[in-house]
Formats: structure tokens, C-alpha cells, sequence
């Protein structure tokens, strides 16, 4: 599928065409999937990394400012924007929480898990403070974002509550 995304375009891409790549009849296709958004959306979903892309340090004050860096380069790439165009297009918003933010959480626990400091806050306050604000800016604008965005956003949550505040 992604093979075919490549070649064809995501626009240009009909059920025909992905079940003659996959072997099967177009039916097959679409008893799974209703149509070709929520088909990209479940491709773009299973391709969405889960595990951590860094060691945690034990560092909570360096970890999650190398993890938000890395995450923000990720997502704000071409193919990171049309990944997280791609899920949000098969989302309904029916199931309880977006795949774009199950897809973090572990990586965050991880960080919050590992850290030798004291963590004060929960999983949903990253993504809040972090994640919500960078997709929520890829999504609606085509520039790239500032380097440091989402650098500078966790090195300022994990101030606030290192701080007691």
C-alpha cells in the first residue's frame, strides 16, 4: 500500500488498484475497509512508531526535551505531515482517543518512568503541554515549525513542575 501511495499518489489511488497489488478482488477490500481514506488512515496508523526512540537517561530535564525534538522532526518532515493527515482522515473521532496520541504515550511513560527525578504530572499533561500544540500546528499550517518548538515547549513543562508550580 505504501508502495502504491508512492507511485500513484494518495488522490489518484482507487480500491481496484490495492487489491490487485494485495491479490485479492476489490470486494475483499471493501468489507474491511469502507472506503480509501479509512483504508490510508488504517495503513498510516500501523505505521506510526510506538516504542521510544531514545534511551532514557534517567533525566526527566533532558530526556523529554531530546524525545519532543526528535518527535517534532519526525511529524514535521513531508512524509511525518502526510502520516498525520493520513490517520486524521480515517478518524471519526467515535473511538476514545485519536491514534496520533496512543501512539506517544508509551514513549512518554518510558521517559516518566525511567526519570530518577521526581515526575509530578501524568502522561496527559505532556501531551497537552507538548504534542497537542506541534500537531495541532502541522495540521493547520504548511510552514515549517520553528526548530526548538516542541525543544522549548518541554524544557518549559518540565520547569513549571520541577518548580512546584
Amino acid at each position: 500500500m505504501t508502495a502504491l501511495i508512492e507511485e500513484i499518489g494518495r488522490e489518484g489511488l482507487t480500491v481496484p488498484q490495492v487489491a490487485a497489488r494485495a491479490g485479492v478482488t476489490p470486494s475483499t477490500i471493501y468489507r474491511r475497509w469502507n472506503d480509501m481514506a479509512t483504508l490510508i488512515s488504517d495503513v498510516a496508523q500501523r505505521n506510526l512508531r510506538v516504542d521510544c526512540p531514545l534511551k532514557p537517561s534517567g533525566r526527566l530535564s533532558e530526556d523529554l526535551p531530546a524525545w519532543a525534538e526528535m518527535y517534532q522532526e519526525e511529524m514535521d518532515s513531508t512524509p511525518g505531515r502526510a502520516m498525520i493527515r493520513d490517520v486524521l482522515r480515517g478518524w471519526d473521532g467515535t473511538q476514545k482517543a485519536c491514534p496520533l496520541l496512543d501512539a506517544v504515550r508509551p514513549s512518554i511513560a518510558l521517559i516518566c518512568e525511567a526519570s530518577g527525578e521526581p515526575v509530578t504530572f501524568d502522561v496527559e499533561a505532556v501531551i497537552d503541554a507538548v504534542v497537542a500544540p506541534l500537531v495541532t500546528r502541522i495540521v493547520f499550517t504548511d510552514a515549517p515549525l520553528p526548530a526548538a518548538l516542541a525543544r522549548d515547549a518541554a524544557v518549559a513543562f518540565v520547569a513549571r513542575h520541577s518548580s512546584g508550580k
